[in-house]
Parts: C-alpha cells; structure tokens; sequence
C-alpha cells in the first residue's frame, strides 16, 4: 500500500500565535490515511510543537539567521529534495520566498496562505512586498485565505487569478471552548478574590506590536474619571507573552493600573481563564481571523474588538458585541463601559456570540476544506 501524499508546510516560526494554532489544529485533525505532514520552521521551534498529538509529525527549525543568505536557500532546497514532498504549502510573507526553492523539483503542487498582514504593512500596500507577491503567483499553483477581507486583496490587490483562491475560515473547539454556569474565580490572583462585585475585561494574544494591548491600558484609564463606578469594580486580564510585556508592565505602572491588571503569560488554561471573563477585547491594528476572538466567542462572551480585517466578518454589532476604529481609546473606553453597564445586553451578546460560531465555524468544516484544495491539486 502506497504511503499517503506529503505535504511540507513553512512557516516562519512553530510557537504561540493564531497561525501556528490553525496549523496544529489541522494537522491534529486531518485522517492520517490521508496526508502525512512535516512542519519546516525558517527559524525556531518551541514548547508550542508539543501540542501536536498526530503521529509521525517532524518538526524541523533552520535557524535562519536575518536577511538574505544564499547558502540558507541552497539548505533549505537540499532539505525538500530529502523530503520529497508532493505539496509544499507555506503560510504568509516570511514564508512566501521558501516556495523559489521548490522550482524544478518534478511533480510538488505550491500552496501559499494568507493569515494576515504584517505590522509594517497593515494594508498590503508595501510596494516591495506587493513586486514579491505579484511575481509569486507564477510558482504558486493555490493559495488560501483565512478571510475574506484578505481574498478580495489576493484578487484586487495581489490580482491573483480569483479561481486560484479558496477562503477557508479557521474553526474553533466547541466542546474545549464552552459557556460555564460557574466562573472559575479561583484562577484569580489572591489579591483580587475578596471582591465578589468585579467586572472582568479580558484579551488573549501574543504580546507584540499589531496587537496593541498598550490601547486597551489607555481605554482603563480614561474608564476612571469618566465612569468611576464602572472602574471601581474593573479588573483586566491579559492573557499571553511576547517582546512587549516589559513595555506593557511599565505602561500600566506610569497609568496607575497595576492592581488591577493581571499579566498571566502563556497559558494552557485559557479556555477556564476565558470562563472567567465578562467582556472580551482584542484591540489589533490588524486581523486575518483571530482564533481568540473565536474562541471568546464560543465560550459566551461579547466582543469589543477594532473594525479592522477579518474583525467585521465576526462581530456584528450590537447583536454580538462592538467594533471601534484601531487606535481610539476613547472609542474604547465608550463602548467597554456601555457593555459592563447593562448585564442583560452582555448575556443576550454572548449568547449570539456562540450561536454564530457555533453554526459557521467548526474545525471538521475547516480540514474537509483543506483536503479539497490539495486533492484537486493532486488530481
């Protein structure tokens, strides 16, 4: 019996972030009488790569060290020849330039996705990048977004032919993520658990530039005179770690905040610390489909998020929560206020919240879609 078909993904790094979260999560669901999987990581690897639980997975980290380095290439190109995939699928702009090296390797189908853009170029407008991206797409048989938002810039922008693009949204766990009768209060810092009045704000992402957790810090403050007793009872929970954490800590520090912010890191618990919130924010300059949002969603919480990406393809206000512009922390502040406000327009969003993910995003939907597009290709 003939092994099943090999697919090589690239990726820039294997750590905590929505990308490598829907890769896992594929690839921990996909049959494996149907595809086999090896991860080639440009960079590094971490602890994240032990929540692959598919047998036979290799995860693979180069080391690439920063800028253009021809010898890198001459590796990578050699490593593929070795590994003799059937289809090479990389995943956003760092990756994308990987796919040169399978040129003239007899027989590999190229599958670019599209995740979301970078901090420098929230519009995919870098006139750089978009020359790379246009050249591209002669090598790339298939390419893939996560949203719609970045289907119609592939075709519009990118002008990738529009029946070389399928739009595949990223599931969510429905039985991990889940609505709780009972908050699990206990995860609290010992500070915080004598009050029983609180209102929790929570966010969940990696701590980096093109989340801007530092808005969500400057909508706090600006909660405290404005609707002091709102405030009063206001604690934030920021869940995940990154280069900016130092940053964040010192800013809440400067604003008077620090009693009443939690920086819990990285965590394995997120679906309880979720269950513990009252509203969710994810205040990005920039989104593809935020898993977190998903799963914020699927565990009953309203939304407050920036009108931003796939953002306004989740949230439908008022029904389910709230969008604000990116960058307006009064913007904010207002409408973290008009939520903790009314408790029954919490509960009637939250519920909508996980009716909506619970019809439109499962992660059955999500690998069948995947499976399609590298049957076809092989076909």
């Amino acid at each position: 019996m003939s092994a099943p078909p090999h697919v090589v993904h690239i990726i820039y790094a294997l750590s905590t972030g929505g990308l490598e979260n829907g890769l896992v999560n594929i690839i921990n669901r996909m049959p494996s009488n149907r595809y086999r999987h090896t991860i080639v990581c440009l960079t590094s690897a971490d602890d994240f790569s032990q929540r692959i639980t598919a047998a036979d997975v290799q995860v693979i980290a180069l080391h690439k060290q920063p800028g253009h380095d021809l010898r890198f290439y001459l590796r990578l190109r050699k490593l593929l020849r070795e590994l003799r995939p059937d289809i090479v699928h990389s995943r956003n702009l760092a990756a994308l330039e990987a796919q040169l090296c399978t040129v003239a390797m007899r027989g590999v189908r190229r599958v670019h996705g599209e995740h979301g853009r970078e901090v420098g170029d929230l519009d995919g407008l870098n006139r750089k990048y978009l020359m790379l991206r246009r050249l591209m797409k002669f090598i790339i048989h298939h390419y893939i977004a996560v949203s719609q938002d970045l289907q119609c810039w592939l075709i519009d922008t990118v002008h990738v032919a529009p029946q070389t693009v399928t739009q595949i949204y990223n599931g969510v766990d429905l039985h991990r993520f889940r609505q709780r009768n009972v908050k699990p209060l206990a995860l609290l810092p010992q500070r915080w658990q004598q009050r029983d009045d609180m209102l929790i704000l929570g966010t969940v992402g990696r701590l980096t530039p093109v989340k801007d957790q530092q808005l969500l810090l400057h909508a706090m403050a600006r909660i405290r005179p404005t609707a002091p007793d709102i405030f009063s009872r206001l604690y934030l929970v920021m869940v995940g770690d990154g280069p900016l954490r130092s940053n964040l800590v010192d800013l809440a520090q400067e604003l008077e905040l620090a009693e009443r912010v939690w920086f819990a890191g990285d965590r394995t618990d997120v679906p309880e610390l979720l269950g513990m919130m009252d509203v969710f924010v994810l205040p990005s300059l920039g989104e593809g489909v935020s898993n977190t949002v998903l799963e914020a969603m699927a565990t009953g919480l309203p939304i407050v998020a920036t009108a931003v990406g796939g953002n306004l393809e989740l949230v439908q206000q008022p029904a389910n929560g709230a969008l604000v512009p990116a960058g307006d922390d009064r913007a904010l502040a207002d409408a973290i206020v008009e939520l903790m406000r009314d408790n029954q327009r919490r509960k009637t969003a939250g519920s909508n919240a996980r009716q909506y993910v619970s019809a439109n995003f499962d992660w059955d939907k999500t690998v069948t879609q995947y499976m399609r597009v590298y049957d076809e290709l092989l076909r």
